[in-house]
């Protein structure tokens, strides 16, 4: 069976009330993380079935466990900190719990020390009949939002060293997870979407970076966790300008980073956001091979408001102009839940556009 699947989703699910309350009991020291994790796993399993009746074959755990998409993963590498707040979008609400994004330091060597999803993924694999997928962060997350500056100097004054040694710590959780039996793979990545974005490149430039060697940077360190893989091992990467409670970090069309992106950097499949204006027209498609597919993003993990199929159907009509239908699929533009906070919807606005994906990837292409 052909992944991405012509129906797919990006990963994160809105928690149930169960799991939000507990998390913050297990926070203030109420319960304990063997309690916490019970409670987890239950809400996981409920919602591994919810998923499956909406017709969806690409199953996670709603990244339950984590406060955040990429630095719960993160922080467990040695060498990462995890310190203090970053600038959010000055339109980004203030989060009742005092929440602000982390920012992610290299202050040590890295190193792959112990398994980070492999118990999750176990887990996960016992309440699901269908496909189930890890996404992780992109290995990219380590470097790009501060750059040499936020990577210390005594334990890498050669920048060769530092991701030859990052790339080796993802290698290995990424052969810990095939062991214990994954198949299907997701890369969060926001970075290659932030140099999209004008601003977001000044600012690269700013920290002495350049913004045109950034993608081809990024590529080889991508490339050198995932080339070699098994053959079973499907690869995707999910392209994410922002998604923290609904508001957004970048904007801009794919075409500064298109050709490199789609040809340069060997997964199998790309999933983009294409919901609204910010990210720009489908004309960058042209760059993509013929052996690859591409999950187009074009509902709203954003907005409560659902989306018209026949609309959704001319949008998939319009990309087909650049590249092969057949190589197409369709899910929402990223997940419901990029912090533990959610995005601005009910649980049950999630399972109506999780069916429209459904129901739109059928009525294209007669399948999910």
């Amino acid at each position: 069976m052909k992944l991405p699947f012509r129906a797919d989703h990006v990963g994160s699910l809105l928690r149930t009330p169960e799991v939000k309350e507990n998390r913050l009991k297990w926070k203030n020291g109420l319960i304990s993380a063997e309690e916490l994790r019970e409670i987890e796993n239950v809400g996981i399993a409920e919602t591994v079935k919810k998923l499956e009746s909406t017709g969806m074959k690409s199953i996670t755990d709603g990244e339950f466990r984590r406060d955040y998409f990429h630095l719960d993963f993160l922080k467990e590498l040695a060498g990462v900190t995890v310190t203090g707040g970053i600038d959010a979008n000055p339109n980004a609400k203030v989060a009742e719990d005092g929440f602000t994004p982390p920012k992610l330091t290299v202050t040590g060597k890295l190193a792959h020390v112990k398994d980070i999803q492999v118990a999750d993924f176990e887990f996960l694999k016992t309440v699901t009949t269908q496909t189930p997928k890890v996404s992780i962060p992109s290995p990219t997350m380590v470097h790009f939002r501060g750059g040499r500056k936020s990577i210390d100097i005594n334990s890498y004054p050669d920048m060769d060293e530092f991701f030859h040694d990052l790339s080796n710590a993802y290698k290995q959780e990424i052969d810990r997870l095939y062991q214990s039996g994954l198949r299907y793979l997701q890369l969060d990545d926001t970075n290659l979407a932030y140099l999209c974005d004008p601003k977001m490149r000044a600012a690269a430039l700013e920290r002495g970076e350049d913004p045109n060697e950034l993608p081809k940077t990024y590529a080889a360190l991508i490339n050198s966790v995932i080339d070699g893989r098994p053959k079973d091992l499907t690869v995707g990467i999910h392209l994410c300008r922002g998604n923290y409670r609904s508001t957004w970090f970048a904007e801009g069309g794919y075409e500064p980073v298109a050709e490199i992106l789609f040809n340069s950097i060997n997964v199998d499949g790309y999933f983009l956001e294409y919901d609204d204006e910010r990210s720009g027209d489908f004309a960058p498609l042209r760059f993509v091979p013929d052996n690859k597919r591409v999950v187009l993003g074009i509902i709203s993990s954003k907005v409560k408001e659902l989306e018209n199929i026949d609309d959704l159907c001319k949008r998939i009509d319009e990309a087909a102009k650049y590249m092969p239908i057949e190589n197409m699929c369709v899910s929402p533009q990223c997940g419901f839940s990029s912090t533990h906070h959610g995005n601005d919807m009910t649980h049950d606005d999630q399972w109506r556009k999780m069916e429209l994906v459904v129901n739109t990837a059928i009525k294209v292409w007669g399948e999910a």
